[in-house]
């Protein structure tokens, strides 16, 4: 939503600069020659330490004493190494490099009992893998519900050498945006998993490259209209975060008359978010690390797992500083917004924006946000999809009860995964790893998706999608009503190992007639995408990296009750696969048993 001075001059001055973006953006030629490429070392070790994210102290899972991990930065073509000792006392680790495909190495993956045993309190594993595309990504835990606890940083992959961009830009930020709770990881997941059921409940605050104000004036006086939450009268003055580095607002200085590219990046672990800065629109450049034909807005909506690009004009008055706010979407908020500032050079970082943060769109409203979906498209000159499918897999989101307990299902079957990761599984024939029966590929015809569940019962089970290798495969995401009657949730999906393409989105239960509607011509490649209440969203991918790959909503809480599946092709392809991928459980220490 655009602010009260839309149509200022300064305004139309920032569309004017908005449009030379644009044209410039669309006529810039890609050159693409990679060169130079570079092994990248770090060496990680992870721990719980004190942090004050929100001003609150509390405790947090941290990488070198460091909340967020380390920003890793690496060009395209580079290899990353990073030697990870698990420094925790009690539970094991694993960490996924969201949006890095892996190719060849899908050991490196980072997913517990999928591509590797988890790394076990005091030892060492070597993450070592290719970033073979520049973008916006970033890494986090894939253990229990370690990105809760906040276990994620940035990964930024630059372009090659002698390689550009498909824009022009004269300085970057980034921004990793994520929600916090001041009740213990530990804590949300008995809760999850109790009967009855506890529901971890909204957060307590939004974080912006991991700060946060909790109970301060300067993000409770302009909480939403919807808002239940108290609000504080403390003075922006008094609030805990004076001298505390630790939960200070975040500040993007800039030079007047420059374009700034924004990486943004949201390892939420339940908010939907929205994203906007006070009198400055956003051009959309980059999705997910891929590139899309350029367009304006104000606001962006960002989900779990998705990052962007978005290139802003600093041609406003430069003797003032401005908002930049995230606030929920998609749920009844219940916390404040996320606030930064933009900071304007010379002028003094303490002085306060004057005019509020922008309004973030009514939580529920969906059109607002199938409307910002619904233009993004790829750049230009892209690749496109296959123009048919070989396999189609249609998988229903339910929310169920198993003997009594509160789990979300695909296709009736609730995710539960095995002691022994899949990759060594069924690279080696293991017997009795995982169920053997495959999963439905749909669900019956009759089910009313816009209904509770007439049976909300459900099963657990591990099976697993084999995958023709190089085959191309369509997945129809479905969303139906929850368990409780008039309740349909957002779900970002995220696909491990792969780009896909999203083809559409639409309302209802999906039908042969739905397939019209179709975007075959220039459908955005993303790895994450999302389905909207009752709605159904269509993907497209080539089954072409060997190994076993999660697909699952990327809120934390609802993978963590069962919402996923796994896909698995070309793994006779893979040799050498580390012991890591299979020494864990009983089926896996037999077998090396036997082999040793």
């Amino acid at each position: 939503m655009g602010t009260s001075s839309d149509h200022s001059p300064m305004v139309h001055q920032s569309w004017r600069g908005i449009q030379a973006i644009i044209i410039w953006f669309i006529l810039l030629p890609i050159i693409g020659v990679s060169g130079g490429a570079k092994t990248r070392h770090f060496k990680w070790e992870v721990e719980y330490m004190f942090w004050s994210p929100d001003c609150v102290e509390n405790v947090v899972m941290g990488i070198n004493g460091e909340f967020p991990g380390p920003t890793i930065r690496a060009k395209a073509g580079d290899t990353v190494d990073v030697e990870l000792t698990n420094k925790l006392s009690t539970e094991g680790v694993v960490i996924h490099w969201h949006g890095i495909r892996q190719f060849g190495t899908p050991w490196a993956d980072g997913t517990a009992s999928i591509s590797q045993c988890v790394i076990n309190p005091g030892e060492t594993f070597h993450y070592r893998f290719k970033v073979d595309r520049a973008g916006t990504y970033f890494y986090h835990g894939h253990f229990g519900m370690q990105r809760s606890a906040g276990l994620y940083g940035s990964l930024i992959v630059e372009v090659g050498e002698e390689e550009r961009e498909p824009f022009h830009y004269d300085g970057e930020f980034n921004l990793l945006l994520s929600d916090w709770w001041h009740q213990s990881v530990h804590n949300q997941e008995v809760g999850l998993s109790s009967n009855p059921f506890r529901w971890i409940g909204e957060p307590q605050t939004l974080l912006i490259n991991g700060r946060g104000q909790y109970n301060c004036s300067m993000a409770a006086n302009f909480r939403t209209p919807e808002s239940s939450s108290s609000s504080s009268n403390t003075q922006y003055s008094q609030c805990k975060f004076r001298g505390n580095e630790q939960c200070a607002p975040h500040i993007l200085r800039v030079n007047p008359n420059k374009t700034y590219r924004l990486r943004v990046a949201s390892t939420t672990a339940l908010a939907s978010l929205n994203l906007a800065i006070g009198n400055h629109k956003m051009v959309v450049v980059e999705a997910d690390g891929n590139y899309l034909q350029p367009f304006s807005v104000d606001d962006l909506d960002i989900y779990s797992g998705e990052s962007y690009s978005v290139l802003i004009t600093t041609d406003q008055d430069p003797s003032k500083n401005y908002w930049l706010s995230v606030g929920v979407r998609g749920r009844l908020p219940e916390t404040p917004p996320g606030l930064a500032i933009l900071n304007y050079k010379p002028t003094s970082a303490s002085k306060l924006p004057i005019s509020p943060p922008p309004v973030t769109p009514r939580w529920n409203d969906y059109g607002h946000s199938k409307a910002f979906s619904k233009k993004i498209f790829a750049l230009m000159g892209s690749s496109k999809p296959p123009k048919s499918y070989e396999r189609r897999i249609i998988l229903l989101n339910t929310q169920n009860k198993i003997n009594g307990y509160t789990k979300w299902a695909i296709n009736n079957v609730s995710l539960a995964l095995p002691p022994t990761p899949y990759l060594g599984s069924i690279k080696y024939g293991l017997k009795n790893a995982f169920d053997r029966n495959s999963p439905p590929e749909n669900f019956d015809e009759n089910y009313d998706v816009m209904s509770p569940p007439t049976n909300p019962n459900s099963t657990s089970g591990s099976g697993v999608y084999l995958l023709s290798f190089n085959t191309t495969v369509d997945v129809i995401l479905q969303n139906a009503n929850a368990l409780s009657a008039n309740v349909s949730e957002i779900h970002p999906w995220h696909l491990h190992g792969h780009d896909f393409w999203v083809l559409g989105y639409g309302e209802g239960k999906f039908s042969v007639k739905d397939e019209k509607k179709l975007n075959l011509k220039n459908p955005p490649l993303r790895n994450t995408a999302v389905i909207f209440p009752y709605g159904w969203t269509a993907l497209r991918f080539v089954a072409d990296n060997p190994g076993v790959w999660a697909f699952h909503c990327h809120i934390e809480p609802h993978l963590h009750m069962g919402m996923g599946v796994v896909f698995a092709e070309g793994v006779h392809h893979l040799n050498n696969i580390p012991n890591e991928a299979l020494t864990c459980g009983l089926t896996g220490k037999m077998f090396l048993s036997k082999n040793n």
